[in-house]
Parts: structure tokens; C-alpha cells; sequence
């Protein structure tokens, strides 16, 4: 058996899969794969749940959160994201779910920028972006894991300033900001 390109672009044929681990948050699989130039190999998969990212600007401002991120062992200041453990129908209402959860605010108006995948090169979890505008706070209802949570916002200036001296390291943070920049730009 040789595995050609099928016209979508996929010369990898996966021989088999197996769960390898699961939580409430992702399932962890290994699968033997048979590449199109005939070599077998293994592929290690992360599956997440789709999640949101949201760009929080008001009056010149951007709202972002600081938290412990465990797996660098750093304090992380980044946008606003996450996802609900499940299959989300409506992406604009995760966003919204998400932008009252960790920062208390609710905005008046919500557009969506598109999506991403987040490291697709071990995990498959798409991140739809959303700008959310005429922001009022309302009260925070932060997970367990958030409970270290600290809202900060910022004049935009100084937000591209953190990220290009990296302070801001967080790629969906980065890559956000980009799309959002490509959309205003048009």
C-alpha cells in the first residue's frame, strides 16, 4: 500500500489510532501513520475542543489578563481565551462566555475575525477571534483554575510595545492581534 496525495493534499494515511489518555479537557492519541514515500512512523495527537480568543478594545484600550500558565512555570499576560470542555455550537457565545468569566465585561457588540488553529503540529484546536467593542464591566465568574486571574488594561501603544519586546509572548495573542490589524487595515 503506497499513499498517494488524494487531491486535498493529504499524503499520510493513518493504519491505525488509539486514545492514549483523556480528561475533561483534551484527549491525548498516538497513531501509526504510512507516509506517501513509504515510510511508517507514529503521530502524537492533542484534541481540544474549539476555543475563543477575544481582542477587548475601548477608547484607544486593550483588556488583558495575567495568570500563572503552568505548564512554562511563568506569569503570562495575554487576551483573553479559553473554551468550555464540550463541542461549542456558537463560537460568538463561548466569546462572550469567556469575556464575562475571566474579565467581567460585557460588550455591546462582537465581530468575528476568523479562526486559527492552535499548533497544529501536535494539537488539533481550532480558536475563533472575536473583537468585542462598547465593553461595560459586569460581574466576573472565574473557573477554579482562574483563581489567580488579574484584569489589566492598556493604551494600545503600550500593548505592541510588550509584545514586541517580549513581555507578551503568547502566540494566539500575537496571531489575534494580526488578524485584527489585517481586518481594520481593509
Amino acid at each position: 500500500m503506497n499513499p498517494v496525495d488524494d487531491g486535498a493534499g493529504r499524503t499520510i494515511t493513518t493504519l491505525s489510532s488509539r486514545e492514549v489518555y483523556k480528561n475533561q479537557w483534551m484527549r491525548v492519541r498516538e497513531d501509526e501513520i504510512l507516509r506517501s514515500n513509504g515510510k511508517k512512523g507514529i503521530f502524537g495527537v492533542v484534541e481540544k475542543d474549539d476555543s475563543a480568543i477575544i481582542l477587548p478594545i475601548d477608547e484607544g484600550r486593550v483588556w488583558l489578563v495575567e495568570q500563572f500558565r503552568y505548564t512554562i512555570q511563568e506569569r503570562a499576560l495575554e487576551l483573553p481565551q479559553g473554551g468550555w470542555e464540550m463541542e461549542v455550537k456558537n463560537p460568538e457565545e463561548l466569546a462572550r462566555g469567556e469575556l464575562k468569566e475571566e474579565m467581567g465585561l460585557d460588550a455591546a457588540e462582537m465581530t468575528y475575525l476568523g479562526a486559527l488553529w492552535i499548533a497544529y503540529g501536535f494539537t488539533r484546536q481550532k480558536q475563533h477571534v472575536f473583537l468585542a467593542t462598547g465593553l461595560t464591566q459586569t460581574e466576573k465568574e472565574p473557573d477554579p483554575e482562574e483563581h489567580d486571574l488579574v484584569v489589566r488594561s492598556m493604551p494600545v501603544e503600550e500593548f505592541e510595545a510588550m509584545m514586541l519586546n517580549g513581555t507578551i509572548r503568547d502566540n494566539c495573542t500575537v496571531s489575534a492581534w494580526g488578524l485584527y490589524l489585517l481586518w481594520k487595515a481593509r
